[in-house]
């Protein structure tokens, strides 16, 4: 299997822990939702499935409303007090759908992300990372937790990267829907 190859219909879309009161604490939040929205936008188009998580929202709210509002009419949702999404059944879903390769955005980039990548790896799936749809509240911790995922085998990559390769074509329908979110 070639790991840095993304085909739609063995894909996921994994967003992790874009809650409320954790969010506020982070400098690139504003970044974080636009990259996450446009993998939304993306997954409505061309119907790749999405799963959100939330790590224990009655302390940290819920899935931020900016990405609430964008998600697809249908999609799985894990709430969660293990840091790695993986310990809340993440395994499950992911193998009742029969994907075998996860784009992950979320927060923050060394706990939760970190450990639900190492561990999807771990497992066997293929993962990538859009490292401008993760954050941590600081820079370093973003970087740590980025460099961990890489020597763990993961992708880690950028959003526009991921969507242009899962387009695949210019002047499609799909293309000009996405085209005008990509500035």
């Amino acid at each position: 299997m070639n790991k840095y190859n993304l085909e739609s219909k063995d894909i996921v879309i994994l967003m992790i822990d874009l809650q409320e009161r954790l969010m506020n604490s982070m400098k690139d939040r504003e970044k974080v939702y636009k990259n996450s929205n446009l993998l939304l936008a993306l997954a409505k188009e061309i119907e790749i499935p999405v799963i959100v998580s939330e790590q224990y929202p009655r302390g940290l709210g819920s899935t931020v409303d900016i990405i609430k509002e964008n998600l697809p009419q249908e999609f799985k949702y894990i709430e969660k007090l293990s840091f790695s999404t993986c310990g809340s059944g993440l395994l499950e879903i992911l193998k009742d759908m029969s994907k075998k390769t996860v784009i992950v955005a979320g927060s923050e980039t060394h706990v939760c992300v970190f450990q639900t990548v190492r561990d999807l790896i771990n497992a066997g799936y293929k993962v990538h990372v859009s490292r401008d749809a993760v954050c941590s509240r600081f820079d370093e911790n973003h970087e740590n937790g980025l460099d961990l995922m890489k020597d763990l085998g993961a992708v880690v990559s950028n959003t526009e990267t991921i969507v242009f390769d899962l387009l695949k074509l210019s002047g499609t329908p799909e293309f000009k829907a996405i085209s005008p979110l990509i500035k």
